[in-house]
């Protein structure tokens, strides 16, 4: 079934364990964590510090997204630090077959994400070695912003080139998704939507998201 995945990023950061707690209690299962470094992306937010603290007080698989220039160096140490999942962006690394198995092997699943200009044919020999593919539905770097609106039809292609190859492909994808939108991303392809100031920023944070799980499940039985 499709999952909901509650980003931090729009979490309110001076009660970061509540709010996941209560995303926890509402029924997700998986939770987004953004590292950005400044470089690869304008902006910073938490590291591994952060990571090994949540890693402690939630049982939701942590789905680490290394927005950072040098990748390489340390998708491993998110591993150590309880990261259950790492996504690592193919504009950033060298030797992207090498980094993924070293991510396997620590005992992660690897993930590589594309940005909005970034076509899915580059992945064409790739994709085997990946256990998902996140699709940027904004550039990277900041919450709140505008969907793009040719993500839909990036996710389609991606589907199609996993459905022709036989391949467990999970697709996820991040950046303006919210009540709105997350039945299309579904019917698009979408097996994880990652969602923040949507959820955060709403009224009601776990009406919003139940909403959100209860939308995406809803088309996942239609489509």
């Amino acid at each position: 079934m499709p999952q909901i995945a509650p980003s931090i990023l729009s979490a309110d950061f001076a009660h970061l364990g509540r709010d996941v707690q209560a995303m926890e209690e509402a029924g997700a299962r998986m939770l987004h964590f953004d590292v950005m470094d400044g470089h690869f992306v304008p902006n910073l937010t938490v590291g591994i510090p952060v990571l090994a603290s949540l890693r402690k007080m939630t049982r939701l698989h942590i789905d680490v997204h290394l927005m950072i220039s040098n990748p390489d160096e340390m998708a491993e140490a998110y591993v150590d630090a309880g990261a259950d999942m790492v996504s690592v962006h193919y504009e950033t690394v060298r030797h992207l077959d090498r980094l993924l198995m070293r991510i396997r092997e620590k005992g992660a699943k690897p993930g590589v994400v594309l940005n909005p200009h970034t076509p899915v044919s580059v992945l064409e020999d790739i994709l085997p070695r990946c256990d998902f593919v996140l699709i940027m539905s904004v550039n990277p770097g900041f919450a709140a912003q505008k969907f793009i609106s040719y993500s839909f039809e990036k996710v389609r292609k991606l589907r199609s080139m996993s459905n022709e190859r036989g391949l467990d492909l999970r697709i996820e994808i991040d950046g303006g998704m919210g009540p709105h939108n997350v039945a299309q991303a579904v019917e698009a392809g979408v097996d994880w939507v990652v969602s923040g100031s949507a959820i955060f920023g709403s009224e009601d944070p776990l009406r919003t998201f139940q909403t959100m799980q209860q939308a995406a499940a809803q088309a996942a039985v239609c489509s």
